[in-house]
């Protein structure tokens, strides 16, 4: 299976110079931006093959690591403690969310923002015919319940600034 979710991600033509990509990206580029301090320290979980966002923090000034399952398997980003983690498309394709969501909050320092970018489930009715649970590669699905429900398990605050976009903000003790 691991297998064929490689080939089905090296599909995508994502390009650090595409400016759609870039477009696409800002979604959740902006919101954690307005959010975290200048030069803080940011760990792009899921990065893919061309990583983007991470260069967009750095362009910004902030210091960036990178990790992908695929693409950037080390795992010694994961041992470190970030400002802020960004997962943009990503927590759909995990194969065991509660462990690699609780293994992200424990890297971030307290105050520290998680921003998630994921298409979002509306209802029931709506799931029945959502393209998006098509995709072999997407094997969990989130809704406002869910961010809810995890916020609440972490104390955390949360917001939704863009339609695919969650915010959470870990206390600072």
């Amino acid at each position: 299976m691991r297998q064929e979710e490689r080939a089905e991600y090296d599909l995508h033509e994502n390009s650090v110079d595409d400016s759609g990509y870039r477009r696409f990206l800002s979604r959740l580029f902006d919101p954690v931006s307005k959010q975290i301090p200048p030069k803080s320290t940011g760990l792009d979980f899921g990065s893919g093959p061309e990583p983007t966002l991470s260069v967009m923090f750095e362009e910004a000034g902030h210091s960036m690591a990178v990790y992908d399952l695929f693409y950037a398997p080390e795992t010694k980003p994961l041992e470190f403690d970030y400002d802020f983690i960004t997962a943009s498309e990503v927590v759909e394709h995990l194969h065991h969310p509660r462990e690699e969501l609780e293994r992200l909050w424990s890297c971030l320092k307290p105050g520290g923002t998680l921003g998630i970018m994921t298409k979002r489930v509306i209802d029931r009715d709506a799931f029945s015919t959502w393209h998006y649970k098509n995709d072999q590669t997407h094997v969990g699905f989130f809704s406002v319940e869910t961010f809810q429900w995890l916020a609440n398990h972490w104390g955390a605050t949360f917001s939704i600034p863009e339609k695919d976009v969650v915010i959470f903000t870990k206390p600072s003790d």
